[in-house]
């Protein structure tokens, strides 16, 4: 659509001429769509680029399938965390409660399994749990009350929680060991357990009615309640995928250590906020992408595997992954800013003087 002022279509005075709705000059056009792959897809091109510098610079022991299956074992707990994260994120907020979720739901599993319970009972309980906190978090944001301030009560609360039920770490929980320290097919058995989730969660976003309003509850959650559909119970169930999600991380982790600790681990919330933030996913919501939240996971364990087969201090892995999270930060919005500029670029002037402006169709 193209407007003009009023005296530019008086007779005597020649319009400038605007390229049609949604059609974009082939250099515009060109320009915009790179900067969308950058935007969207530079965390990939980065992780290439960094497998690439470590393959010579950590050689010749980085570049190998054993390597390779370290790397993806060490990424899997903060990939299962980072979705946890990024399911409230894409519904409209960040949950902080995600270690005191995976806490209790490991704690409550091991108790019940040590009392004689099939594993599976276990498992099941600390669903219910990773639901009950997911569900209670929902239920305070939705009455006005800020998620982030909420969170973090109930990650106080769940430690709490954590303490009185267990006291002190439970040990010798090894009927899980079949989801942690087992290896199938010389693979070590989280990176089954995360394909699962990240594939399930993948379907659910983009092949599901209730994945598309939830993304939609994230973006606008006022223009979803105007079209006239429920966004209170989509920002609820953001928070339940949340809980979920932690409650299979704590799982993974007594799984793999086979011990329940009732003390929340913060490093694992750190790590799982920074790949969401390198997946270049906006802490406002509404859109995100599942496989780039995996990828960040893995650049963080491609970095510390790295420098620790070059003998380097573990603490310069967090320092790296911290310089690369600002970093991530400033990309992501560096590139939507540029997008906007050249989706919404500013008024031009016709030979009369009269100003044009060019409205480009909506980014699909």
């Amino acid at each position: 659509m193209t407007i003009h002022d009023a005296h530019a279509s008086q007779p005597g005075t020649v319009p400038a001429v605007a390229p049609p709705a949604g059609a974009p000059a082939g250099d515009g056009a060109t320009g915009v769509r790179a900067l969308v792959f950058l935007r969207d897809r530079g965390i990939i091109v980065l992780w290439i680029l960094l497998v690439a510098i470590f393959a010579f610079w950590a050689s010749p022991y980085f570049f190998t399938l054993a390597n390779a299956a370290l790397v993806a074992n060490a990424a899997a707990l903060t990939a299962i965390f980072a979705a946890a994260v990024a399911f409230g994120i894409l519904s409209g907020a960040l949950d902080l409660s995600v270690p005191g979720s995976a806490t209790m739901a490991a704690v409550v599993a091991a108790v019940v399994i040590k009392a004689g319970a099939p594993a599976w009972v276990g498992i099941l309980a600390a669903i219910v749990v990773g639901i009950a906190v997911g569900s209670v978090n929902g239920a305070l944001v939705l009455r006005g009350l800020n998620p982030l301030v909420v969170t973090i009560a109930t990650l106080t609360v769940l430690t709490g929680l954590a303490q009185v039920v267990a006291g002190v770490p439970i040990s010798g929980v090894t009927e899980l060991s079949w989801m942690g320290s087992s290896s199938y097919f010389g693979i070590p058995a989280p990176i089954f357990v995360v394909a699962i989730v990240y594939l399930l969660g993948w379907l659910f976003l983009t092949q599901t009615r209730a994945g598309g309003r939830l993304l939609g509850v994230g973006g606008n959650i006022d223009a979803v309640r105007r079209v006239g559909i429920g966004a209170d119970r989509y920002r609820i169930l953001g928070f339940v995928l949340s809980g979920v999600c932690s409650a299979i991380g704590g799982l993974l982790v007594m799984a793999t250590t086979t011990q329940a600790s009732p003390n929340p681990s913060t490093d694992l919330l750190f790590s799982a906020l920074t790949a969401v933030a390198l997946s270049g996913m906006p802490l406002t919501g509404g859109r995100g992408s599942l496989p780039r939240v995996l990828v960040g996971a893995l650049i963080i364990a491609t970095i510390a595997s790295a420098l620790i087969i070059r003998g380097i201090a573990p603490y310069w892995a967090t320092i790296a992954t911290g310089v690369l999270l600002v970093l991530a930060l400033g990309f992501e919005r560096i590139m939507s800013r540029a997008v906007s500029a050249r989706l919404a670029p500013p008024p031009r002037a016709t030979l009369d003087g009269a100003s044009t402006t060019h409205i480009p169709a909506q980014e699909a």
